[in-house]
């Protein structure tokens, strides 16, 4: 059974979490920085009148900064009780992934993105890295605890 994948790029790479899992997309316009947070954690935006911690993919996944544009997204997740955001370069695509199009990801990359990349679906042409979101949230609580 295919199950739908929010789609979105990071450094010109693809990755994809399941819909099951995005509350939904945000346009980036800043986020309020919070004293003392990891550096990979960017900020507190609003959403909906929620107050809402983003991490900043490219930190977290330990790439140089880019230029915030106009298709930054923040990419807004629900963990339990905890709802996060993962800011990421663009993010404009939903498509469906069944189970057989899932591979786990090579040795080097599963070593390199230390449990970030939980498998790996060839799609045509593009290669796209189905990620753990809840692994790439990390279990920081925003106040800096």
């Amino acid at each position: 059974m295919s199950t739908l994948h929010v789609v979105f790029k990071v450094a010109g790479a693809e990755y994809a979490i399941p819909a099951s899992e995005v509350l939904q997309m945000e346009s980036f316009s800043g986020a309020t920085p919070v004293p003392g947070a990891p550096s990979h954690v960017a900020g507190l935006v609003q959403v909906r009148g929620r107050v809402v911690p983003v991490v900043d993919a490219r930190a977290r996944f330990g790439l140089p900064p880019a230029e915030r544009t106009l298709d930054s997204r923040v990419v807004v997740g629900q963990l339990g009780a905890r709802t996060v955001g993962l800011l990421v370069d663009s993010a404009r695509e939903v498509m469906k992934l069944a189970p057989d199009q899932l591979q786990p990801p090579p040795p080097l990359v599963a070593e390199q993105a230390r449990g970030f990349v939980k498998a790996v679906a060839q799609i045509g042409q593009r290669l796209v890295m189905l990620i753990d979101f809840s692994r790439v949230i990390g279990e920081e609580k925003v106040h800096g605890g």
